[in-house]
């Protein structure tokens, strides 16, 4: 099974944040997941970004995969790739 990290969508129309999970890589965007690590809000200045530290670096040494755009977010929050 490839594990990736990726974003959710979830919030009202025009209202939108993203949640940060771990999921299988064929699953839908915002379908099942297996974790959740956090949750993003770009619509806040500065946007907010918060994530369970100890358990993004556990599935990273797991093997799974960030997209890029969790890659950036775990860069911006020093989480060592």
């Amino acid at each position: 099974m490839a594990v990736m990290l990726r974003l959710k969508r979830f919030g009202a129309k025009k209202k939108l944040c993203w949640r940060i999970v771990v999921t299988d890589k064929r699953s839908p965007r915002d379908g099942r997941f297996i974790e959740e690590l956090g949750h993003y809000d770009a619509r806040k200045d500065p946007s907010v970004v918060k994530i369970k530290k100890e358990r993004a670096l556990y599935w990273l040494k797991n093997g799974a995969q960030p997209t890029e755009t969790v890659r950036s977010l775990f860069k911006r929050e020093k989480i060592a790739l």
